[in-house]
């Protein structure tokens, strides 16, 4: 999307052929999805190419089955990688959310409601990369990146405590009274280092497992003060997450479908820096240096915690490991 810059006195100077930011941040967010999408049909088409296991795979089964034999098209667990997508819908508990500023601001809003939206761009949606070990493959580990989304309701009445711009805050008013924006939208992104343990099997084709992990998020913070004359849009390294999850995995020779229940576990604590960033990488190592070099954020803090509840499915690519 082009900008028409404007000059003082109204009239139209010229046009930009560069994206605003925010539309540049859509257009990011739009090919996330795209690509995504790409790689589960990808792996949709790839997972229809039925193949006979290898010699390791038919003894596996053999061996699972007392020495009876397998059929040629079931896969036992074993030692492999697989490089997994998948989509979801999650449920974030309403929590609390504070804010402070020395001087101006030291208030809190009570209970916010937080909507997933999970199908409205930019969708839920996770990568992963696992690796399961041994020659059963009963261990494993796995790094999963997730993007969901915690919207405020702008809509909703809450309570609020504390001092806002220097005055006792309202004891209740309506969130969009308040912001304009209250969100993580562009991302309540989640990147954790999980640890994993495949339960007894079902069939050859059936796979439970649980796993637990921890990692950082790295939301797209979106906050801005009604009273505030800037913003914060931008990514984040906001705090620390922790992640549980079960789940079941439908084997094919050479792919896997995979049905989970995670609850996730994040703590937010993000500097209002009342600017809009750029991309990930950029804004996050901008936060780093300020915090190594002592800069306080212009417009202080806000602090919260989301708790969610997740369910979701997915497609995934094994590969074995040795010969």
């Amino acid at each position: 999307m082009s900008v028409l810059h404007v000059n003082e006195t109204g009239d139209a100077s010229s046009w930009s052929i560069w994206p605003s930011r925010a539309g540049l941040l859509r257009a990011v967010d739009a090919i996330a999805c795209l690509t995504a999408a790409v790689a589960i049909v990808v792996l949709v088409a790839n997972a229809t190419a039925e193949e006979l296991p290898s010699k390791d795979e038919a003894a596996a089964a053999r061996a699972a089955l007392g020495g009876n034999p397998a059929d040629p098209k079931r896969v036992a667990p074993r030692a492999e990688w697989m490089i997994a997508a998948y989509g979801g819908t999650p449920y974030t508990y309403s929590s609390d959310v504070k804010f402070s500023k020395p001087g101006l601001h030291d208030f809190t809003v009570k209970d916010v409601e937080w909507q997933g939206m999970p199908f409205i761009n930019p969708i839920y949606y996770g990568v992963r990369v696992m690796r399961w070990i041994g020659g059963d493959g009963r261990l494993g580990s796995m790094l999963d990146f997730t993007h969901s989304k915690a919207i405020s309701d702008r809509a909703q009445e809450a309570k609020f405590e504390g001092t806002l711009n220097g005055k006792p805050a309202p004891e209740t008013a309506l969130i969009g009274g308040i912001f304009r924006k209250l969100e993580a939208s562009h991302g309540h992104n989640m990147l954790t280092l999980n640890g994993l343990l495949r339960l007894p099997s079902f069939t050859f084709r059936l796979s439970p497992y649980v796993g637990l992990g921890a990692g950082v998020s790295l939301p797209h913070s979106e906050v801005h003060i009604a009273t505030d004359a800037t913003r914060t849009y931008e990514y984040q390294m906001a705090g620390p997450v922790g992640q549980a999850l079960i789940g079941i995995e439908f084997r094919l020779p050479r792919m896997s479908y995979f049905l989970e229940y995670k609850f996730t576990l994040a703590d937010y604590r993000m500097p209002l820096s009342g600017r809009d960033g750029d991309i990930l990488f950029t804004d996050v190592w901008r936060q780093f240096t300020e915090w190594w070099n002592g800069v306080e954020p212009r417009d202080g803090w806000a602090s919260t915690r989301f708790t969610s509840h997740q369910a979701i499915g997915g497609i995934g690519v094994r590969l074995p490991v040795g010969p």
